[in-house]
């Protein structure tokens, strides 16, 4: 069960505008993950930091809006709650523009590859095209690592602009993922000035031991990286000097033909006037 996730004492005063009980029903949206698909309101309550009274509010409203399911002591969310993922992708051309190139690439190099996008410390997994099961947890559209020990969370990372970098960094806490995970600042940052500098990265059983991954920015029009797209695969069949050679120039390719497609999605979809 993670920490709870209500703000603490410490925290800065939230804006005038801030609706506190939003975010905490959002909390309890976020108490269940693939590690706690069943929760009772005692777990609900300990998880988010509410009181029980609270928990059961919010669980038993979420109940009524078809977002919750309950037996009359488990929770688990309920197939609705994906509408609030999908309101997302769905204004969100990248996904559909992606997918195509994504099935291409793998049909070429028979591995995995994925797009994701950079959300507060993490990579969220936006579209995926997968070959075979390559880790011990499943990866699907949503699915969320830290983006330090991940080559799409090194390419998002490296288009920061360097100030937001730097917040990022000194905020991030830098775990060991695996034994051969950066959790050095400068290592971290060191590399992330490599991975600016030559336009891709490779991460070597960093995130997990066995997978090694590569990736290569998405820019929209006007050439700020808004994605990442990648390809994954066992040690056993990508080399360090076969992802070199073989597989960025690809991948590339790749990253290069969803930018092309994606200015033509932006540039057809209507702006809203001013006073929209």
């Amino acid at each position: 069960m993670r920490p709870p996730s209500s703000p603490s004492e410490d925290e800065e005063p939230r804006a005038a505008h801030f609706v506190q009980s939003l975010e905490r029903g959002l909390a309890v949206i976020r108490a269940f993950d693939e590690h706690n698909p069943e929760l009772t309101l005692s777990d609900v309550a300990r998880s988010t930091g509410l009181t029980r009274a609270a928990a059961r509010r919010f669980l038993l409203t979420l109940e009524d809006l078809g977002y919750v399911r309950s037996d009359g002591r488990w929770f688990t969310l309920s197939p609705r709650i994906l509408d609030l993922g999908y309101a997302y992708l769905s204004s969100l051309s990248l996904t559909e523009v992606a997918e195509p190139h994504l099935e291409r690439l793998v049909a070429e190099v028979h591995e995995s590859s994925s797009v994701s996008v950079l959300d507060g410390e993490d990579v969220v997994y936006v579209a995926r095209v997968p070959t075979s099961r390559i880790m011990t947890v499943s990866i699907n559209v949503g699915t969320r690592f830290p983006a330090y020990a991940t080559s799409m969370g090194r390419v998002l990372l490296s288009g920061m602009p360097d100030d937001e970098l730097e917040a990022y960094l000194d905020r991030v806490e830098l775990r060991p993922l695996s034994p051969r995970t950066l959790t050095s600042r400068d290592a971290l940052r060191a590399e992330l000035a490599k991975v600016r500098s030559q336009g891709w990265a490779l991460v070597d059983q960093e995130l997990e031991e066995g997978l090694r991954s590569i990736a290569a920015p998405i820019r929209d029009r006007n050439g700020r990286t808004v994605a990442a797209v990648n390809l994954s695969a066992h040690v056993t069949r990508m080399s360090i000097e076969h992802g070199r050679r073989k597989l960025v120039p690809q991948l590339l390719a790749t990253a290069e033909r969803i930018e092309a497609d994606l200015r033509v999605a932006q540039a057809g979809r209507p702006r809203r006037s001013a006073g929209a």
